[in-house]
């Protein structure tokens, strides 16, 4: 397993993604010695820096249309119809590239070879490596300690997800009532009292983890045969852990203080809050400068688009708990809660002007908020601000709710990118679970990632309301 952002990733899907770059690297070489006859010829550093560019632009629009997601692109002829508009969409921006800097651009002969090889290469190359998800080639055997409906949890995230990397050999039952919930998941199970006999299991099974997701602990806790396992040189990890690693994310349903208070994480040294508060200050800037043409034409739409003020400004709650008032593109019609009073948006909601629509779609509608972050009520990423009305029902609810105070929101944050838009406790409830694990593990990569994955957000439209 290789960790990445606190996340633990199959070793094989870092081999993957390095060996298309590889595959499509080569692809380019070949065609340019054979346009060029200089088969043993060594290439100029400006030509492997001219195929190192072809490269990273076309795996950043591989990226970005979903094809290193194996759980998004579920078919082969999805995949190359997702890879040929890929190869497009690089094509136009080297085109764009190559207009601005003409001694980096590839002859029109190697560029177009290039891209047959590389459609011929990467799908045989991808092809490859289907099969060996199909076949859980190279999989991490475990077993999992446990048949509640945390237990279960776990199960259906590895069996959902097309390239976790474990395959769980077995579910050691704590009732034999379980036996038909965990068995309609396709996993055998074992039922022994206190789980005797684990490690000869697990050695037998040739299994070198055991997930503890256990329902109860207090009396039942088979302490003896885990030590053994772990004497055994088998990995024992508390399911929390595991599920954290697994997902990206917590779940406040199955967490208890206990496990919040020893484990690792939720550290906020100085050098890193301040990097963080240059980052933003920098990118928060920038953004301001470049977008300054879209925020005044899009203020001259929405004031001829709907009587009203331009922006919009309600009050959040801050970091800890501090009161501030953001600032947005209005999107709705003006006093639009003075009938329905504080609710969420909904799909297709009346009150949302016709330039609105837009502006939510796009996102611009979040723009004024660089000014939150300029002024330091607001972080470019953290959890996402809410309303002092619906905070207030949130915490009754949902356990933990009040941690996320800990840090300052922001414009984007780890939820945004990896659960779509929510409008009822339960989703606050999921987008609570991501908050948590970033606060848990902030750090300035994974605040550079976030924003990363915020440009994919924003370009395919996705979650918004």
């Amino acid at each position: 397993m290789v960790r990445i952002l606190k996340q633990y990733f199959p070793l094989r899907n870092a081999i993957f993604v390095f060996g298309e770059c590889l595959v499509i690297f080569s692809a380019i070489v070949i065609a340019d010695r054979l346009i060029s006859g200089q088969f043993a010829a060594t290439a100029h550093h400006v030509l492997y820096l001219k195929i190192f560019i072809f490269t990273a632009v076309l795996q950043v629009c591989l990226y970005y249309n979903e094809l290193y997601d194996f759980n998004a692109v579920t078919t082969f002829s999805e995949m190359v119809i997702r890879m040929l508009q890929s190869i497009g969409a690089a094509s136009i921006i080297l085109a764009l590239f190559y207009f601005f800097f003409p001694l980096l651009d590839v002859t029109d002969k190697v560029f177009f070879l290039s891209i047959l090889f590389i459609v011929m290469f990467t799908l045989l190359w991808r092809f490859a490596y289907i099969q060996v998800l199909d076949r859980g080639l190279f999989d991490q055997k475990i077993i999992l300690l446990g048949s509640g409906e945390f237990a279960q949890s776990i199960l259906q995230e590895i069996s959902s997800m097309r390239d976790s990397g474990y395959a769980v050999c077995a579910v050691s039952l704590e009732s034999v009532d379980d036996e038909k919930a965990v068995s309609e998941l396709g996993v055998d199970t074992i039922f022994r009292k206190n789980h005797e006999g684990l490690s000869e299991i697990a050695r037998d099974m040739g299994v070198n983890k055991i997930v503890v997701a256990l329902k109860e602990q207090r009396g039942a806790f088979p302490k003896d045969e885990l030590l053994k396992c772990r004497v055994d040189g088998i990995h024992v990890m508390r399911g929390n852990t595991f599920f954290e690693t697994l997902t990206g994310r917590l779940t406040v349903e199955h967490i208890n203080p206990a496990w919040l208070i020893y484990s690792y994480g939720f550290r906020k040294s100085p050098p890193v809050m301040f990097f963080k508060r240059v980052f933003d200050l920098t990118l928060s800037t920038v953004m301001l400068i470049c977008v300054s043409p879209v925020l005044l034409m899009t203020a001259l739409l929405i004031k001829l688009d709907s009587k009203g003020p331009v922006f919009f400004a309600q009050e959040r709650v801050g970091e800890r708990r501090k009161p501030y008032m953001i600032y947005k593109f209005r999107s709705m019609v003006d006093k639009a809660e003075e009938k329905s009073g504080p609710v969420w948006a909904k799909d297709d909601d009346d009150r949302v002007t016709r330039i609105g629509k837009v502006i939510r779609k796009t996102r611009i509608d979040e723009l004024p908020q660089l000014w939150n972050v300029l002024k330091g009520d607001m972080s470019f990423v953290g959890p996402r601000p809410e309303r002092e009305f619906f905070v207030n029902g949130l915490e009754y609810i949902i356990p933990y709710y009040s941690e996320r105070f800990a840090v300052k929101p922001g414009v984007t944050g780890w939820a945004q990118v990896c659960y779509p838009y929510g409008a009822s406790v339960k989703d606050a409830m999921e987008k609570l679970n991501y908050d948590l694990f970033y606060m848990k593990n902030m750090s300035m990569l994974m605040d550079i990632i976030i924003v990363i994955r915020t440009v994919k957000t924003v370009l395919f439209g996705k979650g918004a309301r």
